[in-house]
């Protein structure tokens, strides 16, 4: 594939990009924060004066060239500047997720050799420094919130303030050297380097350069036509590759505003306050602001609760119509526009989607019905695909071919192929350059020609040219029937329920599928309060016979929709199990992104897989936990297991699949 052009006035970088804003856009809001319920603001030309004393600072400091700097904190502009300071110095910055464990941070430490750390508070310091004397090459660490640092030892760890008030004190003596690392920036050199979640080992560091982030942000902004004027939400994890060409990427491309909230108590509040105009958010936050609208209603009286029903059926059958401008009759219209007034409206402003124009979900296949519940309320929220390695996007949905069933059509210059095994694979832009340090999995990933393996299985549908998901390659298997074996499919139905936060579905190579089932602890919680049913823990309340009632009608009702795909009815729920815990990342269970690492689990669990397949009406177990404290511990439970209604399914079915 032949190398993307350089863009048009030296915008190779994002430094180059930060000067362009200062100039065209420079009393414009570029970041929003709010501390204390206040928000604060920077134009751009602020922004660029702050993160030109901060690289100037990194310098006073020792930053040398190729340096890596982690950034460890919640999403604030301090961090944002942080990376484009440490770009326009040569350095290459390296975010964190915030709520990483110190051996976990001390992985990534060690293995990129980060010589500077820039970290919020006290908590993260604490971390780093717990695990510093396994760090060889560390040296020097900033902070940003002084509280609770005064009696540390000073000689290595130095306040965000003072780091910029030394770079502002030595401007006239080291600007000429900071103009020349900024210039030396082209489109092969590094941008950032972001860490994958680790699902099936040791996280990989990925190397992205320049042309990864700018082409990606251009191509993406051009597509759904951002620009100057939007406004964004940065509220997910600062080391996950979306929140990164989001907030950064394509906020410098466009000069958009980037709003933090104030904590993850008051995320949405704050998005309320906002009302961004373009907004992403993983299946996860989607799912549990639908859980919190759900239990809303179930408090709600008799009559709202019928006006509300009343109007979403109006809306799922006509809304997604509506919004992608498709023929819907004057009377259907008029109703729908009474909902909007009465029902939509006040729906999209408590959840603080008034303004969205574009919507996005990714990182995992999101259930229909919840996606279709958005749209209907006039939102326009699409699907894409992506990953670390693309520099998020692989497929996008354009207006008006919006699907809950596809991720859409390659996204612009992407290419796509699918081999006889039914592995996507894809070369861009955004291909990233390597995994650093581990040329193995790089050759393993990525070809010569530059085509990496997605991991994932999938297909193109014939009359409409939209890629489907089925679900990872390895994950797809067969039952013992023959049968496809796709456990994503069933696993976001079963959590379109506002009751069931988590589910894993096992069943390759077996004659039926069993499944796991975490409960949602704030529904299911607030069902009880409403029944006057007293539990004094999760573990008691997923237990409760009722509870099991209810998680029962879910899976058979899952089922009976699951028959309906001539493809994936073998797939259907025979047992199911609620555990005693919820999948957690702390217990090695889940990725800091919120996805299920199967194999663990599989491991962890297996005396209960192997009751679910032996017959076992309950099952005895011990699990080790961790605690919030980082102590372990253990937790012994007595687990149900409840036999779940399956459909039959057709000879002519078996005979497809």
């Amino acid at each position: 594939m032949a190398q993307a052009s350089q863009p048009t006035g030296g915008l190779v970088s994002i430094p180059a990009l930060l000067e362009r804003n200062a100039r065209e856009f420079g009393g414009k809001d570029a970041y929003r924060e709010k501390e204390f319920g206040i928000w604060q603001s920077w134009t751009w030309a602020e922004t660029a004066e702050e993160i030109e004393a901060l690289a100037l600072g990194f310098i006073n400091l020792g930053v040398n060239e190729g340096d890596f700097i982690a950034i460890i904190g919640r999403n604030r502009p301090y961090f944002y500047w942080a990376m484009v300071a440490a770009q326009s110095v040569g350095a290459i910055p390296v975010p964190l997720y915030q709520d990483a464990s110190a051996d976990e941070m001390a992985y990534v430490l060690d293995h990129c050799g980060a010589r500077f750390v820039v970290a919020e508070d006290q908590e993260q310091v604490d971390k780093v420094i717990d695990v510093q004397d396994g760090l060889k090459q560390f040296e020097h660490m900033i902070y940003i919130d002084p509280r609770g640092m005064r009696k540390y030892d000073h000689k290595k760890l130095h306040e965000f303030s003072h780091i910029q008030a030394q770079g502002r004190a030595a401007h006239d003596e080291l600007i000429e050297d900071l103009i020349a690392r900024r210039g030396k920036a082209t489109y092969d050199t590094t941008c950032v380097m972001l860490y994958t979640s680790g699902t099936t080992g040791k996280p990989k560091g990925v190397v992205l350069s320049n042309q990864n982030i700018v082409e990606s942000a251009k191509n993406a902004s051009e597509f759904d036509k951002l620009n100057s004027s939007d406004e964004i939400l940065a509220y997910l994890p600062m080391g996950w590759v979306g929140d990164f060409i989001f907030s950064v990427g394509q906020a410098y491309w466009t000069g958009f505003c980037t709003n933090c909230p104030e904590s993850a108590d008051t995320l949405m509040a704050d998005l309320r306050e906002i009302g961004p105009t373009y907004y992403f958010a993983p299946p996860r936050v989607f799912e549990t602001q639908l859980t919190n609208v759900m239990i809303r209603m179930e408090d709600a009286s008799r009559m709202k609760k019928w006006m509300f029903d009343k109007a979403m059926g109006l809306a799922k059958r006509v809304g997604p119509a509506i919004l992608d401008g498709k023929s819907v009759g004057l009377i259907d219209r008029l109703k729908y526009k009474l909902g909007d007034i009465f029902i939509y409206g006040p729906l999209k402003n408590t959840l603080g989607f008034s303004n969205v124009r574009v919507g996005y979900t990714a990182g995992e296949a999101i259930g229909p019905e919840i996606f279709e519940f958005y749209r209907s309320l006039g939102i326009n929220l699409k699907q894409l695909y992506g990953q670390t390695e693309a520099t998020v996007f692989i497929t996008v949905q354009p207006d008006g071919e919006v699907r809950a069933d596809t991720v859409g059509v390659p996204a612009p210059d992407v290419e796509i192929k699918i081999d006889d095994s039914g592995e996507i694979f894809y070369r861009s832009p955004g291909t990233f350059v390597e995994y650093y340090k581990n040329p193995e999995s790089t050759a393993s990933t990525k070809d010569p020609e530059g085509w990496v393996a997605t991991g994932d299985a999938g297909f193109f549908e014939k009359d409409s040219g939209h890629l489907r998901i089925i679900d990872r390659a390895k994950d797809v298997g067969k039952m013992s029937s023959g049968a496809m074996f796709a456990p994503k499919y069933v696993e976001n139905k079963l959590k379109f329920y506002p009751d069931i936060l988590e589910a894993v579905l096992f069943g390759n190579g077996k004659d039926s599928c069993m499944a796991f089932i975490n409960i949602d602890l704030t529904a299911v919680g607030n069902w009880a309060e409403r029944n006057n049913v007293a539990y004094a823990s999760y573990q008691e309340l997923a237990g409760h016979p009722r509870v099991l009632d209810t998680i029962q009608e879910h899976v058979e009702a899952v089922n009976k929709s699951v028959a309906q795909d001539d493809m994936l009815s073998g797939c259907q729920v025979h047992r199911f199990v609620i555990l005693h815990k919820e999948l957690d990342a702390d217990d090695g269970e889940m990725t800091r992104t919120r996805k299920v690492r199967r194999v663990i689990v599989e491991d962890k669990f297996s005396d209960i897989i192997t009751a679910l397949y032996d017959g076992s009406s309950e099952v005895s177990t011990v699990t080790e936990v961790t605690y919030e404290d980082g102590r372990k511990g253990s937790i012994s439970a007595t687990l149900q297991i409840r036999d779940a209604k399956v459909q039959p399914v057709s000879a002519q079915k078996v005979a497809a699949e």
